[in-house]
Order: C-alpha cells, then sequence, then structure tokens
C-alpha cells in the first residue's frame, strides 16, 4: 500500500498531495521528466501507473477516467483534464516549462515527447520549493516546505 500512497499523492492536487508527504515524512520529491531533451521512460508517461495503482487502493480518491481527457485519451495538452493539470506529478513535472524554448518553430511548453503544447504554463506551487533541474531538464528535486510555526502564520 506504501506504492499506492505515493501514487495517490503524485495524482493528488498539491494541498492533498503535501498532507500524504508529511504523513509520510517527505523532505524531497525527485521526478524525471524528458519534455525538453525528448527522453520518452520519465514519470508522467508512467504517471497512470500511479493512478491505476493508486486508484485500485483509494477508489474514493482517484479514479483514472479523471486524469483522461473528454475524448479519453491521456493527454498533457489543452484537452487534458482539470484534475490532470492540478495533479502534483503535473505540477512538478512541468513548473516552469511554459518560459522554455524546446524546439524551433513551437510555442514555449512545447513538450516534445508528447509533441503537444502544454495544458497549464503558469504553475505555481505552494508547499514545494525547486532546488534542483539538470540542464536538460531530466531530473528535477523539489523539496517539501515545512510547515510554520503557530506563531508564525
Amino acid at each position: 500500500t506504501h506504492i499506492a500512497t505515493v501514487g495517490r499523492a503524485m495524482a493528488s492536487n498539491e494541498d492533498d498531495a503535501y498532507d500524504i508527504m508529511k504523513r509520510l515524512d517527505v523532505d524531497y520529491v525527485l521526478v524525471i521528466f524528458g519534455g525538453v531533451s525528448g527522453y520518452s521512460s520519465d514519470d508522467i508517461n508512467k504517471f497512470l501507473w500511479m493512478v491505476r495503482i493508486g486508484g485500485g487502493v483509494y477508489p474514493q480518491h482517484i479514479q483514472e477516467k479523471n486524469y483522461l481527457s473528454d475524448k479519453g485519451d491521456y493527454t498533457v495538452g489543452k484537452e487534458a483534464n482539470p484534475i490532470m493539470l492540478d495533479s502534483l506529478m503535473y505540477k512538478m513535472s512541468y513548473y516552469d516549462f511554459g518560459n522554455i524554448m524546446t524546439e524551433h518553430g513551437q510555442p514555449t511548453g512545447y513538450d516534445r515527447v508528447r509533441n503537444y503544447d502544454i495544458g497549464r504554463k503558469d504553475i505555481e506551487l505552494k508547499h514545494l520549493e525547486e532546488i534542483f533541474t539538470s540542464k536538460n531538464w531530466i531530473v528535477r528535486i523539489y523539496q517539501v516546505k515545512k510547515s510554520a510555526n503557530r506563531g508564525e502564520r
């Protein structure tokens, strides 16, 4: 069930994922991303497996249809389901990607693996901070922000 819990965190919105990460005592999250380099074995391509595994244990929280377009396609483009666009996996993969030119003749935020102009470019992170992205963007590491002390709110 630990794998399903991680899948649930990745499939959740950032607030819900933050609660899960705190329960799991997570300090850092690593994401493998190929949208710049063209590396197709990245985490966003494997994300549906996380959704399926998480949904098998937490069906009240995760349903695969919510990560597919209205046409039933798995996409990161403009037709992507809002739940997909708000998932932690999507946000960590595409954070700041909307400002990157990856291919001549394509708009900023063009994913070279999936051949899409991504569906959301103005991603902001509330509970995570990007601390490392490799030159070719394959390795991305985020630090989970600490909870504020009660007196610091």
